[in-house]
């Protein structure tokens, strides 16, 4: 099979039969062979209806359905599981994104020999303040942190090889991060293509400003377990040595400058009556706490049933 369309989708009846016939005009123009699988994340509409009709009246177009709303990473990860195609397109369901760019992101990924192409919607119709400027900082963000030149992690448009799809896991919020792990998997020919984006056409976006403080959280999570996740000890133990080493060393220099000032008979000034003496305690806690947690991060890692889990690319 050529291409697997997967589209998660969560109240979205009104643009399923429009969607759905513009794919299939772009799949017979191009003779592709081509299965469609909309993911349900527990919409309360009639959704799943107009999935079920839609599959009794064409043979290429599969459903799943949540029972409640999970989100769109785990509406993603099994349509990936589901996918069966050569190349995988994901899109979204409102009609934002064109079903017209699939023919390109499939030669740029068959013949250009792309692990990943993600879309880029350089003329967006979305709020400015609400939408498009912290975007705008969110990529900037995620560019500088992953090093990937991309202009629009987020975009919902974006093809793979299957393979990709099959080596990845995407859970909780992490569908804005898809480039950034697969480049962690070793998938590092990652690709962009200019979109077009269109006006949301029926109903209201899904996602609230929420989202902004979320993905930014979430690229804390990835960029820490992409370095740090089989070996904590190397972050959490390093900066607990060094806090320990200069709350330590704050305490040593009191010490010293205490005995030198009653050896020259000067004022004396207790210890433990300058505010240096508790930040060094502070430092010396935090340091410690900071070293244990190192150590129970690794006690943990290695009780790991995944820690010896390596993507193998080729075998002789």
């Amino acid at each position: 099979m050529d291409i697997s369309i997967v589209i998660p989708l969560l109240n979205e009846e009104e643009s399923l039969p429009e969607l759905h016939a513009w794919i299939q005009r772009v799949m017979h123009a191009n003779s592709y062979s081509y299965e469609v699988i909309f993911i349900d994340d527990g919409s309360k509409d009639r959704s799943w209806k107009v999935i079920e009709q839609l599959s009794t009246t064409d043979s290429n177009v599969r459903g799943i359905k949540f029972r409640r709303n999970y989100g769109k990473s785990p509406a993603l990860f099994v349509g990936f599981e589901a996918a069966s195609g050569d190349v995988v397109i994901t899109m979204d369901a409102d009609l934002q994104d064109s079903p017209d760019e699939i023919p390109e992101l499939f030669r740029m990924v068959k013949d250009e020999g792309y692990d990943l192409v993600s879309g880029w919607k350089k003329k967006r119709y979305d709020p400015i303040l609400s939408k498009n400027l912290p975007s705008k900082l969110f990529n900037a963000t995620a560019r500088k942190v992953s090093k990937i030149k991309l202009h629009d992690f987020n975009c919902g448009l974006k093809a793979y090889r299957n393979e990709v799809v099959k080596s990845i896991e995407v859970y909780g919020e992490m569908h804005r991060y898809i480039p950034i792990i697969a480049k962690q998997a070793g998938y590092t020919k990652i690709g962009e293509k200019p979109v077009q984006h269109q006006e949301r056409k029926y109903g209201t976006t899904k996602f609230g400003m929420e989202r902004f403080v979320n993905g930014f959280l979430d690229l804390l999570t990835i960029t820490f377990m992409s370095k740090f996740g089989k070996r904590p000890m190397h972050l959490f133990g390093t900066l607990g040595s060094l806090m320990f080493l200069f709350g330590g060393g704050i305490t040593i220099w009191l010490i010293i400058e205490k005995f030198v000032a009653i050896a020259q008979h000067l004022k004396v000034r207790e210890v433990s009556a300058q505010p240096l003496f508790y930040i060094a305690l502070v430092m010396t806690i935090v340091g410690v706490q900071l070293f244990l947690a190192g150590f129970l991060g690794e006690l943990i890692s290695r009780s790991s049933t995944e820690r010896n889990n390596y993507l193998i690319d080729k075998k002789i």
